[in-house]
């Protein structure tokens, strides 16, 4: 992808991605989980048909709607007039939180050159440990099987704190209730989450918001999101394949992917030339939700390209006449 490219694609992409924001926005707190999620997907594959890029998706929309949409994975995205890229979407990272007027969610695309994506279609659960550029020299292979209280002193280590000044991001589910036990019992504290995998990898690998790791099990999608927006912070992120069904375990197996390899943001996304996008759809501690005001409505949005590790805030305001 050249220059020129990286440049310019950033800015397109927050259209994209604002443009999804607004339309999922109208359904906050009418808890209808799947029509939000329908009006995002479509606006953002709308939004995405007019970027000037030859796109393919890799990570897609596949299973969330129940029916076949334009994002899902294999199709072709964007005017097809520019470089070929990889493209991951999520036009609504926390769903559960936009229908039930919680905060923290997002909307979210990112696209780097074609082939450098990892796509483990198969796959739909991996776990993640995801820590900022202070800590990120620390993480190695060892803390995905290592107790969690091991993995923590080394990040205390890293980031010159003690284990009880750590906050330690958590999804909230049944299936981290040991985790969540072994963080309190060595001292942390803990930092729980509805949903928003994505964001909370965001908040974890962004100095000055208030936690020091993500750790826990939740989906590739997000777990691949995640490592582009993670490596163009230059933060550490580690994760693995963590079936939850002996079904997703076959299935796993018959593609020929490996359940015990622990990958590296480098082998998530095996380039420097990626560029995220994310605009906030309910208010966070990293984004602001979007605003109506009668004709007017506002955004908060993100872009970071990693080649530059440029990290930009964009408020935009719409005129909705």
């Amino acid at each position: 992808m050249s220059q020129f490219s990286t440049r310019h694609i950033g800015l397109d992409l927050v259209r994209v991605t604002e443009a999804t924001a607004l339309a999922a926005g109208r359904w906050l707190g009418l808890g209808n989980r799947k029509e939000a999620h329908r009006a995002a997907t479509e606006a953002m594959a709308q939004a995405l048909q007019m970027a000037d890029i030859a796109g393919h998706i890799v990570v897609g929309e596949e299973g969330r709607l129940g029916e076949h949409t334009p994002l899902d994975t294999g199709q072709p995205i964007g005017t097809g007039h520019g470089p070929e890229m990889d493209v991951l979407v999520d036009p609504i990272d926390g769903t559960e939180s936009v229908v039930r007027g919680y905060p923290g969610a997002i909307s979210v695309v990112c696209v780097a050159p074609r082939g450098s994506m990892w796509s483990p279609t198969s796959a739909i659960y991996m776990e993640k440990i995801v820590v900022d550029r202070e800590a990120a020299a620390f993480l190695v292979p060892e803390c995905m099987d290592a107790p969690a209280a091991w993995t923590l002193a080394l990040i205390a280590r890293a980031k010159n704190k003690a284990v009880r000044d750590l906050q330690v991001i958590v999804l909230d589910r049944p299936r981290h209730q040991n985790l969540i036990e072994e963080i309190r019992t060595a001292g942390a504290r803990v930092l729980l989450r509805s949903d928003g995998d994505t964001a909370g990898a965001l908040i974890a690998a962004t100095p000055g918001l208030g936690a020091d790791v993500l750790m826990g099990i939740g989906g590739v999608p997000e777990g691949v999101a995640a490592a582009c927006a993670v490596k163009a912070l230059r933060g550490g992120m580690l994760g693995r394949l963590a079936p939850q069904s002996e079904e997703e375990r076959a299935a796993i197996e018959a593609a020929g992917l490996d359940v015990r390899q622990v990958l590296t943001c480098n082998q998530l996304v095996s380039t420097d030339q990626i560029v995220f996008a994310a605009t906030g759809v309910t208010d966070g501690p990293l984004l602001g939700g979007v605003e109506y005001h009668g004709y007017v409505a506002k955004t908060h949005s993100l872009m970071i390209r990693s080649e530059t590790a440029v990290r930009r805030i964009i408020h935009a305001e719409y005129s909705l006449e």
